[in-house]
């Protein structure tokens, strides 16, 4: 049996997506700034896939903006807005648990003069309101604040974090980054009073190397990349149709039959946490009660088993054809300290011992059974290498 428990790292393109994609290079494989027929064919279809997501969010389809991911989505949101409104202040907020495409775009803000601000979170990652409150004033450009944390899975108050922020300069810019969220929560920017969207493609079984970033109408952000005018020149570059019209399918795909997808996802957590909690000497991190699943997302779960490196325990699972991830995927095969486990004060100990599970609606019961079975066979045993 194999066992992919890693999709908050990246999914599997679903079929459809696969289809579309090969169609698209196969067949409309036009340049969209072309006027002839055959990029009037690419063009369309980069509508169809705006107009697809616009739906999903209820915005207007002039509001997405295709890019190469969440990195580069995040990055033109916070550098972009930065640039653009530096002279109405030099002060940014963000949290102490954001992804790292967020808080290595802040420390490279802080050279270029800005004062950035590193909120705390509560024990479970959750960001303290009073802090934020306190922290905003009339020189606060944007407030930057991810929804669903991509290690342990803790899902952020987006909304009273957004009212705070209005409320005491309605002025500022106000982001998050959605790129563990998006697919897993109904997302409404403009009832949830958010300016700027990040999303990737690969989290909710879109292709790699495509995302997008709404921007709602009026933001105040300065491009990036400059050249030949694409995206009303907030994006320059040759659009990459056959992903944006798998990022559209993808987008469709992850809103059909919402309600069913996210229960069955909320019971293969509920059936993970229940059957680990036999398994002696191991914490989770973030949220675990059933009450909390407005707090938690449905797919990321963070377990750390004491006594057991996660390297250690990550590959002695893929021997058995379990794929898990050691903290956060985007930087593991580098491992550092996490910083979310740092901010949310987790013991030492456990600091690299700390492993993610993270389910997709293509995960089965069994797999669960056949993973936590296996943990059990293997961590007695690294247990007695590592105090050896």
């Amino acid at each position: 049996m194999e066992v992919y428990f890693d999709n908050s790292a990246t999914t599997r393109c679903s079929s459809r997506v696969q289809e579309i994609v090969q169609r698209t290079m196969d067949a409309d494989y036009g340049n969209p700034s072309s006027m002839h027929k055959k990029g009037v064919e690419a063009e369309a279809c980069v509508k169809e896939a705006a107009a697809a997501i616009a739906k999903t969010l209820k915005v207007s389809a002039k509001e997405i903006y295709f890019t190469s991911g969440g990195t580069e989505s995040n990055n033109l949101a916070i550098l972009g807005t930065a640039f653009a409104n530096r002279r109405a202040g030099n002060r940014i907020l963000t949290t102490q648990v954001e992804h790292a495409s967020v808080l290595q775009a802040m420390k490279f803000l802080e050279t270029q003069g800005f004062e950035v601000v590193y909120l705390p979170v509560d024990k479970h990652g959750l960001l303290l309101l009073d802090a934020l409150e306190e922290a905003m004033d009339a020189r606060t450009i944007i407030v930057s604040v991810m929804q669903v944390n991509n290690e342990i899975g803790t899902v952020q108050p987006i909304e009273q974090a957004a009212a705070i922020v209005k409320q005491k300069n309605p002025q500022a810019v106000f982001h998050v980054d959605a790129v563990q969220s998006y697919g897993k929560m109904q997302i409404r920017p403009k009832k949830m009073q958010v300016d700027l969207l990040s999303v990737s493609g690969h989290k909710i079984h879109g292709p790699k190397g495509v995302g997008f970033l709404y921007i709602r109408d009026k933001t105040k952000i300065t491009p990036l990349s400059f050249g030949g005018g694409q995206q009303s020149g907030m994006r320059s570059g040759t659009h990459n149709v056959p992903g944006i019209a798998g990022l559209g399918q993808a987008a469709y795909e992850a809103y059909e039959d919402f309600d069913q997808k996210i229960d069955y996802l909320y019971r293969l957590r509920r059936l993970f946490l229940t059957r680990i909690a036999q398994i002696p000497d191991i914490t989770v991190h973030g949220f675990t009660d059933e009450d909390e699943r407005q707090q938690s997302a449905p797919h990321i779960v963070s377990i750390a088993p004491a006594g057991v490196r996660s390297e250690v325990l990550l590959h002695a699972l893929e021997e058995h054809h379990i794929y898990i991830s050691a903290g956060s995927a985007c930087s593991s095969n580098k491992p550092s300290v996490s910083g979310t486990l740092q901010a949310i004060h987790a013991m030492p100990s456990l600091l690299d011992a700390t492993v993610r599970f993270s389910f997709s609606i293509h995960n089965k019961e069994d797999e669960i059974d056949y993973a936590v079975k296996k943990m059990e066979e293997l961590l007695p045993k690294l247990r007695r290498y590592h105090y050896h």
